[in-house]
């Protein structure tokens, strides 16, 4: 089984879908208006989950099946935050642990268990 070995690739992908579709659920009753995309760039950089607002506000947010994040984790948070300054809101990267740990201006790792106790 995947979800038993965390080193397997089809863990992240089962991981990640879990997330993409609790996000769905909860954007349809949400109190903003906002709309789910991921993004990818021509030179490879790649952003699991991206929530942009209608105001344009943007949050970015990648997920990790690992429980101990590393700043590797960041690399296209970062990038995001950088290229869209004051309309970027945060970066998340939800992972398999369970505390959550600053990385940087915006940048946060936080337990998956969050999206149902926030």
């Amino acid at each position: 089984m995947p979800l038993e070995d965390p080193t397997d690739p089809a863990t992240g992908q089962l991981v990640e879908t879990f997330v993409f579709a609790e996000l769905c659920r909860q954007l349809t009753w949400a109190g903003t208006d906002a709309t789910l995309y991921h993004w990818r760039d021509r030179a490879g950089a790649e952003v699991d989950l991206v929530l942009e607002a209608s105001d344009g506000r943007v949050l970015g947010i990648e997920v990790k099946a690992g429980q101990t994040p590393g700043r590797d984790w960041f690399r296209w948070l970062s990038a995001m935050r950088d290229t869209l300054r004051e309309r970027f809101v945060a970066g998340l990267v939800l992972y398999a642990g369970s505390q959550a740990l600053p990385f940087g201006d915006r940048l946060l790792a936080v337990p998956i268990s969050a999206l149902w106790e926030l």
